[in-house]
C-alpha cells in the first residue's frame, strides 16, 4: 500500500506518470485506493492511499500446487502443518548450520522460492527485518491464518533465535514482515 507521492519517489517518475497507471490499473481492478481515516479530516486534498486487490494481487508468482502437494502427503498426520514445518527445516539446516546470522536471514530470502524478488531483508537495530511482498500461499493464508506460523516456526528453527510476524497481509498491511531478534537465541 503507497500514496502516489510514495511510487513516484521509489519508481523515480513523476506523480502525474504514477497517477495516470494507477487508474489505468483500478479501471481494470488491480488495485483500489482510499483515504486513510487519518487524513479525511486535514486541510487540502487528502492523499489516497493504492493497494493491490485479490485479482491484482494474482497476477504475481503463487505456490498453491505446491502446498497442496505437502499437505495431501501429511494428510493422514495429526498436525500436517507441523510435519511441513519439519520438512521444510530438514531440507534447509544442512545449507545453513555454518553460516553467521546474517547470512541466514540473506539466504532465506528464498524461503518461499529461490531468487524471489519479492523478499528483501531489512537491518534493524535489534536484528533484522525480512519482508514479504508477495505470499505464494495468499488465499489460503487468508482464509486460514495458522499456514502462516509454518514460515514463522521455520525461520524460527533455522535461525536459532526469536521470530515474530509484525505485519501481516491479513491486516491490511500490504505485506508480511517477520522481525528477526538477533539477540534472543533459542533456548
Amino acid at each position: 500500500m503507497a500514496t502516489i507521492a510514495q511510487l513516484a519517489g521509489v519508481l523515480q517518475l513523476t506523480g502525474e506518470a504514477v497517477r495516470q497507471q494507477l487508474l489505468q490499473l483500478h479501471r481494470e481492478g488491480w488495485v483500489s485506493n482510499d483515504v486513510p481515516k487519518t487524513d479525511r479530516h486535514r486541510t487540502g486534498r487528502p492523499a489516497s492511499v493504492f493497494r493491490l486487490t485479490a485479482a491484482g494481487d494474482h497476477l504475481f508468482p503463487k505456490a498453491y500446487d505446491q502446498l497442496a502437494r505437502h499437505l495431501l502427503a501429511f494428510a493422514g498426520d495429526d498436525d500436517p502443518l507441523g510435519r511441513l514445518t519439519e520438512e521444510k527445516v530438514k531440507a534447509g539446516e544442512p545449507s545453513l548450520r555454518a553460516l553467521p546470522l546474517s547470512a541466514k536471514v540473506e539466504a532465506l530470502k528464498s524461503l518461499y522460492s529461490s531468487d524471489d524478488p519479492y523478499m528483501s531483508v531489512e537491518t534493524t537495530r535489534d536484528g533484522y527485518r525480512l519482508v514479504e511482498r508477495n505470499c505464494p500461499y495468499y488465499n489460503v493464508a487468508m482464509e486460514n491464518a495458522s499456514i502462516c506460523n509454518v514460515s514463522i516456526d521455520v525461520l524460527t528453527r533455522l535461525l536459532g533465535v526469536r521470530v515474530e510476524r509484525e505485519e501481516k497481509f491479513q491486516d491490511g498491511d500490504g505485506r508480511c514482515a517477520f522481525r528477526i531478534f538477533a539477540n534472543q537465541p533459542l533456548k
